[in-house]
Parts: C-alpha cells; structure tokens; sequence
C-alpha cells in the first residue's frame, strides 16, 4: 500500500512540473516539443516502474552499482521536483486568488497565466538540488578529507605525548559501488603512521557479506599497537529480514570472523589493558547504545570497564554519540575521550572552519561532528567513511580523523 501513495505522489510531482515543461517549450518546433515530452514522461515512467516493482525494471537486468545509482537519480530527480513544485504551487495560489478577485469585482481584465518568473524561479530552485547532488554522487563520495584534532591533557604522562589515534566510522560496505578508490583512504591512514586505530561501528549495511569484497583493502591498515572496533546499529543485522534466527545468528558469527581475519579486535563491551611507553593505556569498547528510543540498547559500560585498574588514559569507542552526555559525561570521569560516529554529519551541510557550520544532523544530535569538550571529557565524531542511501555527500565530506594527544602544552592549530 506504501508503494502505491508513493508512487501517486510521484505522478502528481511528474504531472505538476510538466505543466512548467510544457510552458518553456511552448516556443520550441513541434518536433523539439515531442522530443522533450517524450524523454519528460519516459524518464518518469521508468522511475515510478522502479519504484512500483520494489527496485526491478521488468526485462532489465541490473547490477549492484547500476541499481544504487538508478535509487540515487530517482531520489534526486524528485527531490528536485518537490522544489520546482513548491514554486508553482506558489503561483496557483496567486492566480487563484486574482481570479477571485476579479470575478468578484467583474473585472473582465483578467491574464490567468503563469508567470515568467515563478516558472523561471522554480526551474533554478529544482535545477539546485539537481546540481549540488549529482555533484555531491559524481565528486565527493571517495574525496576522503583527513581531519587532524589535537587535544591538550593536563593529566597526560609526558611518555605518551604525541599518542596519535586514527578514527575511522561507518564504512557501509554494502554501499559501495566502486572498489579501488577506497584504496586511497587507506594510504592516508597508513602515511599518518598512527599508535592505534579505532573503527566505531557500522562496517555493512546489515550483512556481513557486503564486506567480503573489501576484507583485502582494510586488512591493509597499520597501527603501532593495533586495530580496534565495535559495533554500530547496522552491524547486528537488525534490518534485515532473516528467513530464522539461526540464519541471523550465521551471519553474526561470519561478522566476527571477518573482523578477526581482516586482524582488527572487536570490543564487546570489553576492553583492553596496553603498556604504551610504559604508561597503561585503556582502550574500552561498548555495543551500540543511544540515547534515542527507536534504536536498540546492547551496550554495558560497567561490564566493559569490570575489572580495569587504574590507568594513564582511557580511551571509549561507542558507535552512537547521543549516549556519551546520557551515560559517560560525569557519569564515567574516568573516561578521557569517548570516539562516536553514526551521524555521518547526515551526509549533507556547509563547514566553513572557524566560521559556521550547519547540517540537519543538528536537529537530531546535539554532538554531530567533530570534537567536543565538557568538564574535562572529550567526545570526538567521526563524519563517517562511507554513505548510506544517498552514495554521495554534500559539504560534508568523508573523514579520517588523525588525533594527536598532546601533555601539558597548546596544541598549535591544525
């Protein structure tokens, strides 16, 4: 039943706008008029044909990266619909209420046509989204940024001044439609020569097989004194519809074991105790836990930490960065700095550094991206590696987080 309201909706955006195409190409010969009509309705045909058949055009076989990117044009293209019919709207309105007017007042004066500019103006507001977004696919989805905070502890031992953590968070392996590109993300990392690297969730879709062809390319990744991760809300196969339990049960275990061949130590509210320089370094990892109601709770601090003597630095990873000010902050003082990402910073804003950031990430997470700090804890957000539903990003590009802990002096800036 929700595909066909959306697929009703889709024709009304797809009969709305065409009033507009229809008004441009008024001038145009008739056969510019039919040639432009005709690619109109068949491009919006074969979108709502997608849709209506749950992804699939009937004879028409298409592969991983044709379908994700047939969902992404689909998406575009009416997003930026929805734009153009706003504007439109805008001007029935108007005429709407002067034909009123005039028919109350018997003017017999009255032009119920559109506006030049109200069509002009709705074809650049849909033309926007159009742009940034393909751009947004075709540019940024593999324009991997590395991020470098630096962080002054009071409380830090001089013998681990200079400790560099490499962050990276939500691969989406599933998401991927190309494979050597990624290759990139992993020379930044590895020429960043870290001390430890932490991976804070979310490496696949809700498969654990969406990361079997790119086991070869994070294996590569070097840590003076290892790789470690934990799980996102994405990596329990929540949201996939398993044909039993046990299937689901399989597919947790191979998720395991993947991690464990690729050479990365997966935290299960757990931790591990490290001798860095001398100093004992507590790197902690708790399941996925959040402050909002629709996800599931697995996380347990207190069993993560159980038995954990007192130590030179501790070190979180927590997928979900809404828990930290609900369980860590003051809650935990013995937690130096927590790693989140999950927000992916939604993917979509404008940083300009120093100066203004926005994202609808914001809305929903009060910690978004970047680095934050409260009573002495830190809580840094990973903008995420990878992309869910829309394969591209906006503003907010993919990031590496490369951070340096510094004892007893100003970091300079970076």
């Amino acid at each position: 039943m929700r595909f066909i309201f959306l697929v009703l909706f889709m024709l009304f955006l797809d009969i709305y706008v065409f009033q507009a195409v229809k008004y441009k190409s008024a001038g145009f010969t008739p056969e510019w008029k039919t040639t432009i009509h005709s690619i109109y309705w068949l491009l919006s045909g074969m979108a709502i044909l997608f849709v209506f058949n749950g992804g699939n055009i009937p004879f028409f076989k298409m592969g991983k990266t044709m379908e994700i990117l047939t969902r992404a044009f689909i998406f575009i293209f009416y997003f930026s619909k929805f734009f153009m019919v706003f504007f439109l709207l805008m001007d029935d309105i108007r005429r709407l209420f002067s034909f009123s007017f005039h028919k109350i007042s018997g003017s017999e004066h009255f032009n119920p046509g559109r506006k030049e500019f109200m069509t002009n103006l709705s074809i650049i507001m849909g033309g926007l989204p159009l742009a940034t977004l393909s751009y947004g696919i075709i540019r940024n989805s593999y324009r991997y940024k590395v991020y470098r905070p630096e962080i002054l502890m009071d409380n830090l031992p001089q013998a681990l001044d200079g400790l560099k953590i490499i962050q990276i968070s939500d691969i989406h392996a599933g998401s991927f439609f190309f494979k050597e590109p990624i290759k990139n993300a992993i020379e930044l990392i590895n020429a960043e020569k870290p001390d430890l690297v932490f991976f804070t969730g979310d490496m696949v879709n809700s498969r654990a097989d969406e990361m079997e062809p790119y086991m070869d390319i994070f294996s590569e990744i070097k840590a003076r004194f290892g790789v470690f991760s934990v799980l996102g809300n994405h990596d329990y196969g929540d949201y996939h519809r398993w044909s039993s339990s046990v299937e689901k049960e399989a597919n947790g275990i191979r998720f395991e074991a993947i991690q464990k061949e690729m050479g990365w130590d997966l935290l299960r509210n757990e931790h591990r105790l490290l001798d860095i320089n001398g100093e004992k370094v507590a790197i902690i990892g708790i399941e996925n836990m959040s402050a909002l109601p629709q996800f599931h709770k697995y996380g347990d601090v207190s069993k993560a930490t159980a038995g954990l003597p007192v130590t030179s630095l501790q070190l979180l990873l927590s997928h979900d960065p809404s828990y930290w000010q609900k369980g860590i902050l003051n809650k935990h003082p013995e937690i130096d700095i927590t790693f989140s990402g999950h927000t992916h910073g939604f993917q979509f804003g404008i940083e300009i550094p120093g100066i203004f950031r926005w994202s609808p990430s914001q809305y929903v997470y009060k910690q978004w991206a970047g680095l934050y700090e409260e009573d002495g804890q830190y809580l840094y957000v990973n903008r995420g590696l990878g992309f869910l539903g829309y394969p591209g990003r906006v503003g907010i590009l993919p990031e590496i987080t490369s951070m340096t802990l510094h004892a007893g002096r100003k970091p300079s800036d970076s």
